[in-house]
C-alpha cells in the first residue's frame, strides 16, 4: 500500500519551491513517515524553520508551524516547548542558518538539553543566497564569497553539538533515504535535545561551481566523504579526518531534559517545593 503524503502535507502550496533534485524534498519525505511511523498526530507536534532553502519547510507540512527570523528557529522553539512541554517540537534549519547567525542559539539549546529535535540540512553553503562561503563550506571549494577557493576551517556540526551538550547526535545522507528516517524517528522519540545532521546535495550553487555537474554527481561526492561510524571507527585517526561518520554518532538518556527543571522552578515558586540545590543534580551529572 503507497504511503499516503497528502495527509501531512500542505498540498495546495505544491509543487516546492525547491530546485529540481535538491535533498531537501528527501529530508521531507523522511521526516513525514517518521512521524507517521511514530503515530505522533499533527495537532501535537510544532515545526519551526528559519530562513534560506529549509526555511520552506514550516510552508510545506499541515501541522503547527512557525517561519522564523535568521537563526532563531531554537529561540522561538524554546519558548514553543516552554509553554508546550507535552508537544513535540522540530527544528528545520540549514548549516549557514544553524552555525552562523544562529550559532549562539545552537549551542545553547543544546547546553540546556532542552526536549526538541534539530535537524540541519546541510549542503555545505549558503544556497538560496547564491552560493556564499558557509560554516561547513569544506576548504578549498569555490564560492561566491572566497571565488579563488574557500581558506575558512570548517565546522563539524555533530562534534560541536555533542560538545555543547545535546543528548543524541545523528548524521545520515539523502542518499540513504530509510536511514535518514530511522535516524530522525530515534530523535523523535529521544527526551531531550536532538540533533540530526542530513548531508544534502545542493547541486545549482554548489555542486554545478565546483564541476559536480548533476545533482548525483554531488551525492557521489557526499558519499566518498561519509561512512558508517562502525567502518569509520576502524580507521586510524589520520584517516577518520577524512570522512564524516553516519549513524547514531552519540546517545546520553541520563540527563534531565530542560522541561523537567524549569518545572522545578514552578513549584519552588508555587510552593510545592523548596529551593532548588545542588543536590538536586548530584544524582544526575
Amino acid at each position: 500500500m503507497a504511503f499516503n503524503y497528502d495527509q501531512y502535507l500542505r498540498t495546495n502550496k505544491m509543487p516546492t519551491l525547491w530546485c529540481w533534485g535538491c535533498g531537501d524534498g528527501i529530508v521531507l519525505k523522511a521526516f513525514v513517515r517518521a512521524v507517521d511511523s511514530l503515530g505522533i498526530d499533527k495537532d501535537d507536534i510544532c515545526v519551526v524553520s528559519g530562513i534560506g532553502c529549509s526555511g520552506r519547510f514550516s510552508s510545506y507540512v499541515d501541522m503547527n508551524t512557525i517561519h522564523t527570523t535568521h537563526g532563531r528557529t531554537i529561540a522561538f522553539a524554546t519558548g514553543v516547548k516552554l509553554a508546550n512541554p507535552d508537544k513535540h517540537v522540530v527544528c528545520v534549519a540549514g548549516d549557514g542558518d544553524a552555525f552562523a547567525i544562529g550559532g549562539n542559539h545552537t549551542i545553547h539549546g543544546a547546553r540546556r538539553n532542552i526536549d526538541m529535535t534539530f535537524i540541519v540540512i546541510q549542503n555545505f553553503i549558503y544556497g538560496l543566497t547564491n552560493s556564499q562561503t558557509s560554516p561547513t563550506t569544506p576548504q578549498g571549494m569555490w564560492t561566491v564569497t572566497q571565488k579563488v577557493g574557500n581558506i575558512d576551517p570548517t565546522f563539524d556540526g555533530c562534534k560541536l553539538l555533542e560538545a555543547s551538550g545535546a543528548t543524541f547526535v545523528a548524521r545520515e545522507s539523502v542518499s540513504k533515504p530509510k536511514r535518514l528516517e530511522k535516524v530522525i524517528k530515534q530523535a523523535l522519540e529521544h527526551k531531550g535535545f536532538s540533533y540530526v545532521e542530513s548531508l544534502t546535495n545542493c547541486h545549482v550553487n554548489l555542486g554545478r561551481k565546483n564541476k559536480m555537474v548533476a545533482a548525483m554527481d554531488t551525492l557521489d561526492w557526499i558519499d566518498s566523504i561519509s561512512m558508517p561510524k562502525k567502518k569509520w571507527d576502524k580507521l586510524p585517526p589520520e584517516e577518520q579526518q577524512n570522512y564524516l561518520p553516519t549513524g547514531v554518532l552519540h546517545h546520553d538518556d541520563t540527563k534531565k531534559d530542560y522541561c523537567e527543571l524549569y518545572q522545578m522552578v514552578i513549584d519552588a515558586h508555587q510552593g510545592k517545593r523548596g529551593k532548588i540545590t545542588q543536590a538536586d543534580f548530584d544524582k544526575r551529572i
